[in-house]
């Protein structure tokens, strides 16, 4: 085995920041149309987003993968891997609980929230909290940008088909 060839297959030593594929070379389930609907979505609502107690905003395939995102200073792969295993946890927690599928998976921490929501679209919408909010602050604002992300993706999906669809109506 060549120098560089045992350097690279080598385990990371205990403190090392372990080697992540770049995720944007791996298959996804989303389409690339849909990945680009969902960017220009996330675009478009950017400013009538509570900006108050919302800091970020990230879109993931189910998969995990990142589709885009709007923060700073996190690991947005990172975070959008978690956010499909936080889903898939939240499918077996609240099943066992028999409280029916999850709705969101919302996590509290000493420096602010993490929401994560399903859409209709499939997509996963994260929503990061600011500090000072409260988690009843938070759930609204979260939920509002839910519910304007979906609108704006929906929108766009319906442009999309309309760009395709005949001019004339005759097939």
């Amino acid at each position: 085995m060549s120098e560089a060839h045992a350097e690279r297959a080598a385990l990371p030593k205990r403190g090392s920041t372990p080697v992540v594929p770049d995720a944007r070379r791996v298959a996804s389930a989303v389409s690339p149309e849909d990945a680009a609907r969902t960017s220009a979505a996330l675009r478009d609502i950017r400013g009538r987003i509570d900006w108050k107690n919302v800091k970020g905003l990230l879109a993931a395939s189910r998969d995990g993968l990142l589709l885009c995102s709007d923060t700073r200073d996190i690991e947005d792969d990172s975070v959008a891997a978690m956010a499909a295993s936080a889903v898939g946890l939240a499918v077996q927690f609240t099943g066992r609980a028999g409280v029916g599928a999850p709705r969101a998976a919302i996590f509290e921490g000493a420096y602010g929230h993490v929401g994560v929501f399903t859409t209709k679209e499939g997509i996963l919408l994260v929503v990061l909290g600011e500090r000072d909010t409260t988690m009843g602050l938070f759930n609204v604002a979260a939920r509002q940008a839910l519910s304007l992300f979906q609108e704006a993706v929906a929108d766009r999906r319906v442009r999309s088909v309309r760009d395709i669809a005949p001019a004339d109506g005759n097939r």
